[in-house]
């Protein structure tokens, strides 16, 4: 149905980050519409791909076979963790790998080209950056995972989009990150997904409008 476009001329990596798709083939749609509007190298799907869940109302467009026909034939592009709607039965059907509990990334923290063996970064002496990908239902800010002072904790699951700063008690600072929800977004946020490129997150609706950005040099 999608015909991946190859990158036009950019020089940086992109990641497009989405949750929470719950079954939707309607937002499934939008999402991979974006995803090929965005020109992104990766999808990083963090989990609940295609139940709803007994605590969800059935989301616009329920149709978990359809999304399924739409994601297999992406499954060169796609980076998933498992969520706590994602089962063994799930992944039966799914053609890329999706019961992972976390997934951690090590990212370029600025201007990175194509071909360049180190990252460009006049602001902090970071080269990259660190994050700690998971659904969220384990590891939250509340329940942190084994991370450095400086990570970044991405996960879906709360279906509201975040930028925090969280302390630990022993005084380290991290970064939670939370792209909200494809589907079923919560307290009146809207349907989204974010981007990481060249230094910078961004958090978009799903015709691709801007909401909010975070620069990783502020994170110091």
């Amino acid at each position: 149905m999608f015909e991946k476009r190859e990158r036009q001329d950019r020089q940086y990596m992109k990641l497009m980050i989405a949750s929470d798709i719950h079954g939707s083939a309607f937002y499934c749609e939008q999402m991979l519409e974006a995803y090929q509007r965005e020109e992104a190298d990766r999808l990083l799907i963090l989990g609940d791909i295609l139940y709803h869940g007994p605590r969800n109302d059935l989301p616009e467009g329920y149709a978990p076979k359809e999304v399924i026909s739409m994601l297999n034939p992406m499954k060169s592009h796609l980076l998933c963790v498992r969520g706590n709607c994602d089962t063994e039965v799930d992944q039966m059907v799914l053609q890329f790998p999706i019961l992972a509990d976390y997934c951690f990334l090590e990212l370029p923290a600025g201007e990175v080209k194509y071909g360049e063996a180190e990252p460009k970064r006049k602001d902090t002496n970071a080269e990259t950056i660190n994050v700690f990908a998971t659904h969220g239902h384990v590891y939250h800010p509340k329940h942190l995972p084994p991370l450095k002072n400086g990570d970044i904790l991405l996960t879906g699951h709360t279906h509201i989009p975040a930028c925090e700063e969280i302390t630990d008690a022993d005084g380290n600072i991290y970064r939670y990150l939370n792209p909200g929800s494809v589907a079923i977004p919560k307290e009146e946020s809207a349907h989204s997904y974010m981007i990481y490129e060249n230094g910078c997150f961004q958090w978009k609706n799903m015709k691709g409008e801007e909401y909010m950005t975070w620069k990783t040099d502020s994170r110091f």
